[in-house]
């Protein structure tokens, strides 16, 4: 089975750079989607970026927030996807979460921002952006 771990998260300033990973074990990530979703305290668990990894090609989609600031990537070798996040704003501070969808249609990153289709989850990391 899946198993997903993030890690890298922590205290930066406004206008910084902070990049977390989401690791994966039991399986490649080769067959899947994965999704990078956060959550402030107090606010529903919503979907920022979408990677489909099952396609060549590895499609993605984003929203507008974090668009042009946030870019997703992976490591084939450390079968472990990243989340770069740069230009950070204080309403950027939340616990992020990676997800992941097993055998994804192709246009699955379309509609990949919610998260009740993802079947696995990571246990999140703490971002706060702060001065």
């Amino acid at each position: 089975q899946l198993q997903l771990v993030e890690s890298g998260g922590g205290l930066v300033q406004p206008g910084g750079s902070l990049r977390v990973s989401c690791a994966a074990s039991g399986s490649t990530l080769d067959e899947y989607a994965i999704g990078w979703f956060r959550q402030a305290p107090g606010k529903e668990r919503e979907g920022i970026l979408c990677i489909n990894l099952w396609y060549p090609g590895s499609t993605t989609n984003s929203v507008d927030s974090v668009k042009g600031r946030f870019t997703i990537s992976r490591d084939n070798a450390k079968n472990t996807v990243y989340l770069q996040m740069n230009s950070l704003k204080p309403e950027d501070t939340a616990t992020y979460y990676c997800g992941a969808h097993w055998s994804p249609y192709p246009n699955f990153c379309t509609n990949g921002f919610d998260k009740g289709r993802y079947d696995y989850w990571g246990q999140g990391t703490q971002v706060t952006v702060s001065s």
